[in-house]
């Protein structure tokens, strides 16, 4: 699969629709459950001859089922953090290689190279358990910057307050990485001045506290580090490949990732940009799982193909699972 790899990370606007199509065609072929979704609903390699025809698979089958390629078998299994209660999603990944390649390819293209940063990671909640991918792109980030002061912190805010500000005297290129809660607990007791900093939230409330809307989150963390703009970051235990926005909630995708809409009451049909509906989601570094993913989230494309996420679907399971039962 090597050749089609080298055509996932090659793809541009121009080959995304014949790329994804092959990809298509080879998780068809080898991803019984992804056939079987197919099959459900009249779709064959015959018959899907572009995006709009592609079967986008329910994001709630990564809680109930195994998927991965017949012929692979998982390096490693990611889950989804979850709440008391509730099913987490696992994504078995054959190939942490193609995570890596990709989430190191789309960090540079969004931030440039990752060895001119220190980075600083604030995820309690997913350091206190070992399947997180997230946890796993930190690490993997974090050991690429090649520079001591780049770390881990799980509820030591004042041990990361005082690195903050020995990095804000040095003007060393920073980003702080975190998970939206952590954040805000760290900001009600600290202030810092550190115009340069990236701060970059990873979405994530997951019950730890009252949700609030993205401006009221992002007010709240401008005024506690002094800084313009909150960067985001839009990724998930499914995906193997993660979106960046630099303020405003404006997310842009790699060349390999594409982000469309859809109709929230036909949801097997795809709408035009800049309407409101719910997200689907193509990550071609998929290849050994499913790269065609109807999420629960709402969302909005924009012209230039950028995206907004606007929130969650109500009942998003119960919806995405009445498309079809295997």
């Amino acid at each position: 699969m090597s050749n089609l790899t080298e055509k996932i990370f090659s793809a541009n606007h121009s080959s995304f629709e014949s790329v994804a199509l092959e990809v298509f065609k080879f998780q068809y072929e080898g991803v019984d459950l992804y056939r079987q979704f197919c099959t459900s609903l009249k779709k064959n390699r015959a018959s899907v001859n572009s995006i709009a025809d592609i079967p986008f698979l329910p994001i709630e089958f990564f809680k109930s089922h195994i998927i991965i390629h017949s012929e692979k078998k998982a390096e490693r299994i990611f889950a989804s953090s979850g709440t008391t209660g509730q099913v987490s999603s696992k994504h078995y990944v054959a190939d942490l290689c193609l995570y890596e390649r990709s989430f190191v390819k789309g960090f540079e293209r969004a931030y440039g190279n990752v060895q001119d940063y220190v980075i600083l990671a604030l995820l309690p909640s997913y350091l206190e358990r070992d399947n997180s991918s997230l946890v796993y792109m930190a690490k993997d980030l974090i050991e690429k910057t090649t520079d001591k002061g780049s770390d881990f912190f799980l509820h030591d805010h004042e041990r990361l307050l005082e690195q903050l500000h020995i990095l804000n005297k040095e003007k060393c290129k920073t980003i702080l990485i975190g998970v939206t809660f952590a954040l805000l607990d760290f900001a009600e007791k600290f202030k810092i001045n550190f115009p340069e900093l990236i701060v970059m939230e990873t979405g994530g409330m997951k019950g730890k506290r009252e949700e609030m809307t993205r401006e009221e989150v992002h007010l709240c963390l401008r005024s506690a580090f002094g800084v313009n703009q909150i960067h985001s970051e839009y990724g998930m235990t499914e995906l193997l490949s993660q979106a960046y926005s630099k303020g405003n909630g404006i997310f842009e995708y790699p060349p390999w990732m594409k982000v469309l809409t859809r109709d929230l009451y036909e949801p097997l049909r795809l709408q035009q940009d800049d309407i409101a509906g719910a997200v689907n989601v193509i990550d071609l570094a998929n290849l050994y799982s499913c790269s065609f993913i109807a999420t629960g989230d709402l969302g909005k494309v924009n012209p230039d193909g950028s995206f907004e996420i606007l929130g969650r679907m109500d009942n998003a399971e119960i919806r995405g699972c009445n498309l079809m039962v295997v």
